[in-house]
């Protein structure tokens, strides 16, 4: 029902129309603005949510050359998608995908507005734990793998 699709110049138009729900806005950066500096992060993909043939969501990882581990940069479900469960679902693609990777870290990364319940409550749900505030003003979460 849900997967991970490359983002390339068959879809990357629909990706950058996906829009989180207007309050949502100020936690996470545009998918066009996220597709661009993609292009200079060595290590990162962005890929497309899908439910079946519609996409519905968009997401952004890799390693992070400061660290060696695997962080999520950006997460983010269409505004009329949201509420169904479909970012739950996503995000185990997600974690499942890195976690065959040969490269993969033992730790995945991610950080995100402090205020942002909703982020707070799914991250929680898939078994992320709180670090603490980051430097520039994200809380930090980290999945560890059995």
């Amino acid at each position: 029902m849900i997967k991970l699709e490359k983002i390339d110049q068959s879809n990357w138009e629909a990706c950058i129309r996906l829009k989180p729900r207007k309050e949502q806005e100020q936690y996470i950066a545009s998918n066009l603005y996220s597709i661009a500096e993609v292009q200079f992060l060595h290590g990162f993909e962005v890929k497309a949510i899908y439910l079946e043939n519609d996409m519905i969501g968009f997401a952004m990882y890799g390693i992070d050359q400061d660290d060696g581990n695997y962080w999520i940069y950006r997460f983010m479900i269409d505004a009329q998608f949201q509420g169904r469960g479909y970012g739950y679902l996503a995000m185990l693609q997600i974690i499942d995908e890195i976690s065959k990777r040969a490269d993969r870290s033992s730790v995945l990364r991610l950080g995100y507005n402090p205020n942002n319940e909703q982020a707070k409550k799914m991250y929680a749900k898939l078994g992320f734990q709180e670090e603490g505030i980051a430097p520039w003003g994200e809380m930090l979460a980290s999945y560890q793998w059995d």
